[in-house]
């Protein structure tokens, strides 16, 4: 009994030893991951405390296990924070899953902050979305704000560098403008781009039309200004217009000339095309005439043939005489005499 306990004691005791043993492995596992973590973060970790914009090791780890760049996040975070702004990691990692841009979005507020444009950072993140896959960007859309830009009418990209415009005189004006523009933040997502307001402008330069005279255009470029300006060239458009300027202005040609005289050499094609049809047809009916005389002429032959068949019936039948047919033969040469005097160049040996 007393070696059976002593077993069962000792059976006891290896297994404690063994939990124990299992239990401090494990530990010391735990120790090494937890000063691992430590040491990965620990440095991105401490540039966040010291610069007061403190990011928990949990968030931190949090956004290495989906994949999130936290270095990144909590450096924007940290220039955010030293711009006096308070954005949270939260935050600019649902931006970032989202496929933004978060150093764009925080430079573009810290831009917008300083200029005093009201800008909330749920507005930067649309817009940093809106133009997701284009050139254009949210920092370059509160620049612009900030910096006015010039777009040239038309645009030198197209391949034109003016527009050109027909006065009521018939005389081409070419014209080249210039409009100052800066970003309308609050129509940037859903508002019209900027190849609107380059149509609109190049609309309100071909209604130059209703100028009496291209000489009032040539005196007064401010018209096409005025003329353009009362358009609304900003409305529903991503963009505010602060001036329209006419940068060039000069004579293109006379259009009205050219065109009437295209006109006038179109007038004359279409007369000889008449002319021509009206030629063919006398050609036609000519011929037509000559066939139906070379008939004719073919019916007498054919007559005069008949002639002689006719006087053999007639002798046959007693109805014609030796002296009828002496007359006639009398009559025949009388005939052939005067056609050869009618004709003097014919030899004399002609005449039978």
């Amino acid at each position: 009994m007393e070696g059976y306990m002593n077993n069962l004691l000792s059976a006891n005791i290896s297994n404690a030893t063994a939990w124990g043993t299992i239990l401090v492995v494990v530990l010391v596992i735990f120790l090494v991951i937890f000063f691992a973590i430590i040491a990965k973060f620990f440095k991105t970790w401490l540039r966040a405390r010291l610069a007061k914009a403190p990011v928990s090791m949990s968030n931190m780890l949090g956004m290495w296990l989906r994949k999130v760049p936290y270095p990144l996040v909590v450096d924007t975070r940290i220039t955010a924070a030293k711009a006096g702004l308070d954005i949270s990691t939260d935050e600019l990692e649902a931006h970032f899953l989202a496929g933004g841009d978060i150093v764009d979005c925080v430079l573009a507020l810290i831009a917008a902050e300083k200029a005093g444009i009201p800008l909330s950072y749920d507005r930067a993140c649309a817009i940093d979305l809106a133009v997701k896959g284009t050139s254009k960007t949210v920092l370059e859309a509160v620049r612009t704000s900030i910096n006015p830009r010039v777009i040239d009418c038309p645009n030198p990209s197209s391949g034109q560098t003016r527009l050109t415009a027909v006065a009521r005189d018939g005389i081409a004006v070419a014209v080249r403008a210039r409009v100052t523009v800066r970003t309308n933040l609050d129509l940037f997502v859903g508002g019209a781009t900027e190849e609107t307001v380059v149509a609109r402008v190049g609309e309100g330069i071909v209604a130059v039309g209703s100028a009496p005279s291209y000489k009032d255009v040539l005196e007064k470029p401010e018209v096409i200004s005025r003329t353009v300006s009362d358009k609304g060239v900003d409305a529903a458009t991503a963009f505010e217009v602060l001036s329209i300027d006419i940068a060039d202005v000069d004579v293109a040609g006379n259009v009205g000339a050219r065109l009437q005289a295209e006109q006038a050499e179109a007038d004359k094609q279409i007369a000889q095309a008449k002319a021509e049809v009206r030629r063919a047809a006398a050609v036609a009916t000519e011929q037509e005439m000559a066939a139906k005389t070379q008939e004719m002429r073919a019916k007498v032959v054919e007559a005069e043939a008949q002639i002689p068949m006719a006087m053999a019936e007639a002798f046959r039948n007693g109805n014609l005489g030796v002296l009828d047919y002496a007359r006639y033969q009398n009559v025949v040469a009388d005939t052939k005499m005067r056609d050869s005097i009618a004709q003097p160049d014919t030899p004399p040996s002609s005449i039978k």
